[in-house]
């Protein structure tokens, strides 16, 4: 499962968007995940489309491994897809009993896939993309100056940095547990159906005992090197704007103003 679970593994390939400074990557991220709640029309979401596979294609990394990240949001996309086709909209398509299946329920249904699937694929280029150190150090760049009204910058990019490392890290625990109730006999794949849903109860109690264990032992070890709140702390790595930065932020300030165009002309 570890695998599968792209979010926040980061990947190291010598592309244009690991070279980015991680305040670059992070803006242009926001304003075009803001833009994107402006799809509306077919040409917008083929315009944002294009624009998430030119991403994909520019990190460098096989376009399978973002493929697989999707698998475990399979569920999830699903029921977002049968939410809308079965309980929005009047004009009935098909109906059996009790259940309809409506016009406007699949092309809501499609549309609302569509943009979950858009947001996780360019959330998934950021974190894959950028070291968790670095995405928190651009992260308290961003706010410094938030600082002066007494905002704790330094640790609230921290935490965040560290909730991202330990995605992969609580998945992997998942896994550990899960081979452990094999070897007791106890496979969890093995069970049919809707079941298995239920069956993932006894694996959560030691998964949040372990993670609790983890974030002890991280804050002693936060303690022991005197990070404290970490205002005043230096860093060994720079950041500086390149020519690169540039021409990333102008292209995101091109694609916005596109899909403002096509939002009001349509």
């Amino acid at each position: 499962m570890t695998n599968k679970i792209i979010m926040g593994q980061f990947t190291e390939t010598d592309s244009v968007l690991h070279r980015l400074d991680p305040r670059t990557k992070l803006l242009s991220l926001l304003v075009i995940m803001l833009s994107f709640l402006l799809l509306k029309s077919f040409a917008s979401y083929l315009a944002a489309t294009v624009l998430v596979g030119m991403l994909l294609r520019m990190s460098g990394i096989r376009l399978g491994w973002f493929a697989r990240g999707l698998k475990p949001l399979l569920l999830v996309l699903i029921f977002t897809f049968l939410y809308h086709v079965l309980l929005t909209g009047d004009t009935v398509i098909w109906s059996w009993s009790f259940i309809k299946l409506t016009e406007e329920g699949l092309t809501k249904g499609t549309i609302n896939v569509w943009r979950i699937i858009l947001l996780v694929l360019i959330a998934s280029v950021l974190t894959a993309t950028t070291k968790p150190l670095v995405l928190a150090q651009g992260l308290e760049k961003l706010l410094k100056p938030l600082s002066r009204a007494g905002f704790p910058t330094e640790t609230y990019s921290l935490m965040i940095g560290i909730a991202i490392r330990f995605i992969p890290t609580i998945i992997q625990e998942m896994d550990r547990i899960i081979l452990a109730q094999q070897a007791r006999g106890y496979d969890i794949r093995s069970i049919p159906g809707f079941k298995r849903v239920f069956a993932y109860i006894p694996i959560l109690v030691p998964l949040f005992a372990t993670t609790i264990q983890r974030a002890e032992q991280l804050s002693y070890a936060i303690d022991a090197r005197a990070f404290g709140t970490g205002k005043g702390r230096t860093s060994y790595r720079q950041l500086e704007f390149k020519r690169s930065d540039l021409v990333a932020a102008l292209f995101t300030v091109i694609f916005v103003l596109m899909m403002l165009l096509i939002r009001i002309y349509g």
